[in-house]
């Protein structure tokens, strides 16, 4: 089963989780009795792997560190694909074609990847062509984006929804699920776009950022389900990894339990029917 699509709703079903855990080392707040980022990095993925479909990666926060750092990432997405988990490489590259290509290549290691679709549908490509499935940067969950993405454009419309019109021309149905190979990251500190997003992205997978720490939250994410449970990722980083920075007992322990809550909570609003 080689197409992204029919692959995330095969494991959403498989694990009952919608929920991905992102990770974004910071080396002088591990966990702790973690001595490096990688063993970091390992004892979460031990910690959530129970409760979540995905881990997120942040790119930069293994590329800062140099070689220890891909290391470590190396080291990370290993472990993930042994608990089963798929990896969502998370460095929104974007490039002229001839780059992009060069960045499909280096991102193999991943299942999928996000993507800043702004350089348009010919630097996409490569991207789209390539082994990690792409999710395109369409409304992100940072206040700032309302700055370019909310533009209005001279032909109507805001450019987000251009970049849904985009995302959804790029992808393709699954033969099982229906679902699309490239998928939008749709910030759930928006979510009064959700449903416009829908009308547009019929059957795009959406990677929703922005729940927890950056106050979004999965009740109000209903839209993101009405291609079936595997369409919408919630994603939290902060808010799983650091729950124990505001609960008593050992990181692992609260991170499962804050990883278990989002679970309960999405799979829930996704019901069908």
């Amino acid at each position: 089963m080689s197409h992204f699509g029919d692959r995330l709703a095969a494991a959403v079903a498989r694990r009952e989780s919608q929920i991905v855990c992102g990770l974004d080392p910071d080396p002088g707040k591990l966990w702790p009795g973690a001595p490096d980022v990688a063993a970091h990095c390992r004892a979460v993925v031990e910690a959530v792997a129970p409760a979540v479909v995905a881990v997120k990666p942040q790119l930069a926060c293994f590329e800062r560190l140099g070689a220890a750092g891909y290391a470590a990432l190396d080291a990370l997405i290993e472990h993930a694909h042994a608990h089963d988990l798929l990896v969502i490489l998370d460095g929104k590259r974007g490039d002229v074609p001839v780059t992009a290509q060069v960045y499909a290549k280096a991102l193999a290691a991943g299942d999928a990847c996000t993507v800043n679709p702004l350089l348009g549908r010919d630097a996409l490509q490569p991207l789209v062509d390539g082994p990690a499935a792409p999710f395109l940067l369409v409304r992100t969950s940072n206040p700032g984006a309302a700055d370019v993405l909310d533009l209005e454009l001279a032909a109507g419309g805001a450019l987000w929804e251009a970049l849904a019109r985009l995302a959804h021309e790029m992808g393709t149905p699954g033969a099982r699920s229906g679902l699309h190979d490239v998928g939008a990251v749709t910030g759930a500190t928006e979510p009064e776009h959700l449903r416009r997003m829908r009308e547009l992205m019929p059957s795009t997978p959406f990677l929703l950022p922005g729940v927890g720490a950056q106050g979004g939250a999965v009740a109000a994410l209903g839209p993101a389900f009405a291609p079936g449970r595997a369409g919408g990722l919630v994603t939290a980083s902060r808010s799983i990894v650091n729950a124990y920075e505001q609960s008593p007992g050992e990181p692992g322990a609260a991170a499962r339990a804050e990883a278990e809550r989002l679970r309960a909570l999405a799979w829930d609003l996704s019901s069908p029917g």
